[in-house]
């Protein structure tokens, strides 16, 4: 198809660009989740990482940018490990009650709003 508008994402070279950097926010939350629990903990690299990864892959989703999401049972998979690591570390940190809620649920948020715009992805 080549190129078929003047768009930045009009073209199949920006698609396989784009392609591959949905795949490597995929592949970093798969790595993170299946990694070591620790490298979870709120205040770990990853801990703060994945979140943001998940809000990229949902902006770029809800921009009609992206294929390759991972199904929603996945999604739930990784909110299931992420929010047991969160729930059991972060009272460590001592966060004030009204952060820790608010915290929960943006982190709820964020995983569900993804798997949300995953089912409505088209499957293969």
């Amino acid at each position: 198809m080549g190129t078929w508008g003047s768009g930045n994402f009009e073209s199949d070279t920006a698609l396989d660009h784009l392609s591959t950097v949905v795949g490597r926010l995929v592949t970093e939350v798969a790595d993170a989740m299946t990694g070591d629990p620790v490298a979870l903990e709120p205040d770990e690299y990853w801990g703060v990482a994945v979140p943001c990864d998940l809000e990229l892959l949902h902006t770029l989703a809800r921009a009609g940018h992206t294929t390759g999401l991972p199904d929603p049972e996945t999604i739930e998979n990784w909110k299931h490990t992420f929010m047991t690591v969160w729930e059991t570390t972060i009272d460590g940190l001592e966060p004030s009650p009204a952060h820790k809620e608010e915290r929960r649920s943006v982190l709820h948020r964020t995983f569900d709003q993804l798997a949300t715009v995953a089912r409505r992805e088209p499957t293969g």
